[in-house]
């Protein structure tokens, strides 16, 4: 191939070489590019990337600098002036999940914040990772790729108990050996100083296992909860009129004017004035949500266009309930995701890349589309979720 493009790229030792250059090859192949091994060991990786086409290799190596790969010339990063509000230069550095540091003055920069699809910005001599909207005028903001290196993590260091699932996801691995490593992540977590968050779909409630959660909660394994307006709606139902979704919680028939329990549910928490104001009225006496209020654990419920009345606590406004995320993400040690795949991509595209991420579904494809979404570190267990929660308790909760 005639190369009208040519970089040399370097990747150190910190994760799997061998792996990270396999995905190199893929994506040479995705960006109709080459890579030519010219050093591997233990210690270091370097790669020849070539292109017959400009532009074609610039997204290549944007491709494989995501990966973890650097540029050895470690040239300084470029700034450029935000002009308008919410709005940053052309050709801007989105940042990735991985941890980032930056070269800046001749020192390489720790970037503080770490997320997907954000911006580099200094302002006032402070280095953010900073949502678009939240750029301002004036703000510095990086450009290029010049300067900026990834701190890729490497599954087996940062989560041994999670050596053996860092392939495919797979229904064909036993649950009660995946429960026992997160059960091992969750006490690492909790040992560590770290919160460990929620992220249930309302079929932790279809399933039986809410109260299972609620134990989790009222034993301290629980330190926030991101859902939507669902999940409350189907746990209140429950302890109001004994069903989910209109079907018999206790013998799973369908009951008579079943599909207006989760409306009146709704209304009668308005009633009420909020779920908090429920529980101390003793109108609400069990569930997820009780325990959730008792134990002062932090939840948020974020809105969206399908949702009936909502409760007074869920959050419409939706830049409102992504800040609120984001805030409760703040020092999490363990992320378990539950059977919702839209709140679970959400989440995962706002932790960075060493925060354990726990996604478990009885459908593959639902853990599989979180890793395709850039949550690298997703590790998938495909199982019932009420099982996983059951089992789970049970070996948390003595």
């Amino acid at each position: 191939m005639s190369a009208t493009f040519e970089k040399k790229l370097s990747a150190a030792a910190g994760g799997d070489l061998r792996s990270l250059l396999t995905a190199a090859f893929h994506a040479a192949g995705k960006h109709s590019g080459e890579v030519e091994v010219i050093r591997l060991t233990d210690e270091d990786l370097q790669i020849l990337v070539t292109s017959a086409d400009e532009a074609a290799g610039q997204r290549l190596l944007a491709a494989l600098i995501a990966l973890g790969f650097e540029d050895p010339s470690e040239l300084p990063v470029q700034w450029q002036k935000a002009s308008a509000a919410g709005v940053a230069p052309e050709g801007f550095y989105s940042t990735t999940h991985h941890q980032t540091e930056v070269l800046d003055g001749g020192v390489w920069q720790f970037l503080p914040q770490q997320r997907m699809d954000g911006c580099i910005t200094r302002r006032d001599g402070a280095l953010a990772c900073t949502k678009l909207r939240d750029v301002q005028v004036g703000d510095e903001v990086v450009i290029g790729m010049d300067g900026v290196r990834l701190l890729a993590e490497s599954a087996t260091e940062t989560r041994p108990a999670f050596a053996f699932m860092s392939n495919d996801v797979s229904s064909e691995r036993r649950a009660e050996v995946q429960i026992r490593a997160v059960v091992e992540l969750a006490r690492a977590a909790r040992k560590s100083g770290k919160k460990i968050v929620w992220v249930p779909g309302p079929v932790v409630v279809h399933t039986g296992a809410a109260n299972d959660l609620a134990q989790l909660a009222t034993a301290g394994w629980v330190d926030a909860v991101l859902s939507g307006n669902a999940l409350a709606v189907h746990d209140i139902e429950t302890q109001l009129y004994g069903t989910s979704l209109g079907v018999s919680v206790s013998d799973g028939s369908v009951v008579d004017h079943g599909h207006s329990h989760h409306m009146r549910a709704i209304n009668r928490i308005r009633e009420q004035g909020s779920i908090e104001a429920a529980v101390a009225s003793g109108v609400l006496k069990d569930g997820l949500m009780h325990a959730l209020v008792e134990r002062q654990v932090p939840f948020v419920l974020a809105g969206s266009i399908r949702d009936d009345g909502p409760l007074p606590e869920t959050v419409m406004d939706l830049i409102e309930a992504q800040d609120r995320y984001a805030s409760q993400l703040l020092d999490a040690g363990l992320v378990i995701i539950l059977a919702s795949m839209l709140h679970g991509i959400g989440v995962g595209n706002m932790l960075p890349g060493n925060v354990p991420l726990v996604c478990v579904d009885i459908h593959p494809a639902v853990a599989t589309k979180l890793a395709d979404r850039g949550s690298a570190q997703a590790l998938g267990i495909v199982t019932d979720v009420g099982l996983f929660v059951r089992t789970l308790r049970e070996q948390l909760v003595r």
